[in-house]
């Protein structure tokens, strides 16, 4: 019987089943980390083939200078280093591609190359071997590091930074 508009039964089917609970969300990973471990990681390849060190011979007494400089990838850690990017950006890839959460393996590649870094300049037997010579004013020879090492290094760090975070859970 239906009662000014109502139906005198009282609802449907939805009183008989209660409400299920929500289900559990799957874990997506996370592209915006795995897009940021694929940039700094290709510009971790990209600072292997640019100067990580070099002598520099500078004379004050004339005012002038003269450098010879060393990729990164003219010694084994740089080539080491620059395989190193290139599984970071694989590994983002794959994850941007495939939807599997990949990007938080990065990070080891990611501190792998941070370790060459730092071994590339603490290795004695390293391509200046301590070289630094001091003739006064007139000449000065020492060993230095370039700007493509410390790009290299800021992007390992990076690299490793955004894999990390990707381990971190969303905030919908």
């Amino acid at each position: 019987m239906v009662r000014g508009g109502e139906q005198a039964y009282g609802g449907g089917v939805a009183e008989y089943f209660p409400p299920r609970p929500a289900a559990r969300a799957e874990r997506k990973p996370r592209r915006g980390y795995a897009l940021a471990v694929v940039v700094t990681g290709a510009l971790l390849v990209f600072c292997a083939a640019l100067p990580w060190a070099g002598l520099e011979a500078r004379s004050d007494l004339i005012d002038a200078g003269i450098g010879k400089s060393l990729r990164g990838v003219d010694a084994a850690c740089g080539v080491y280093t620059l395989l190193s990017g290139v599984l970071a950006v694989m590994l983002g890839l794959a994850t941007l591609v495939t939807r599997l959460p990949l990007t938080p393996l990065a990070a080891i590649p990611g501190l792998a190359a941070g370790v060459l870094l730092v071994v590339f300049v603490t290795n004695p037997d390293g391509h200046s071997k301590g070289l630094t010579v001091a003739l006064g004013d007139f000449l000065t020879i020492e060993p230095a590091l370039k700007y493509g090492w410390f790009a290299a290094l800021a992007a390992a760090v990076a690299t490793t930074v955004f894999a990390l975070f990707s381990l971190l859970p969303r905030r919908d």
